[in-house]
């Protein structure tokens, strides 16, 4: 069988999966407008695109540098012992250089939430 074919078959069994999916959604889904798709059906307090508090965003970029911070960490914790004093010194660096980042949101209020 060519591998064309195994691919193809794959692709329209997948095909088939998300057609009987939205299908069954057509069909058990309610009609009403008074269902909302969020809160578990119940009715919304406040638009859907209102605004966040601008601290919010703050927040989520302290959560990205740390975030950042264990996908570099991983990978480094698997090579330090190959590689020695120099990539525990440049971890070092890498992790003041948040702390730099951190401090100074700190110093600004970012983390104060009054």
């Amino acid at each position: 069988m060519p591998s064309y074919v195994a691919l193809l078959s794959v692709a329209g069994f997948a095909g088939a999966v998300i057609a009987a999916v939205y299908a069954a959604s057509v069909l058990v889904a309610p009609r009403t407008v008074e269902s909302a798709p969020f809160l578990s059906g119940g009715s919304p307090r406040e638009h859907a695109v209102s605004r966040y508090h601008v601290r919010w965003y703050t927040v989520s970029m302290l959560f990205l540098a740390f975030d950042m911070e264990m996908v570099f960490m991983y990978p480094w914790a698997l090579v330090v012992a190959s590689v020695g004093v120099k990539a525990v010194v440049e971890m070092f660096l890498f992790l003041a250089l948040l702390l730099v980042g951190v401090l100074y949101a700190w110093r600004e209020g970012a983390l104060r939430w009054v």
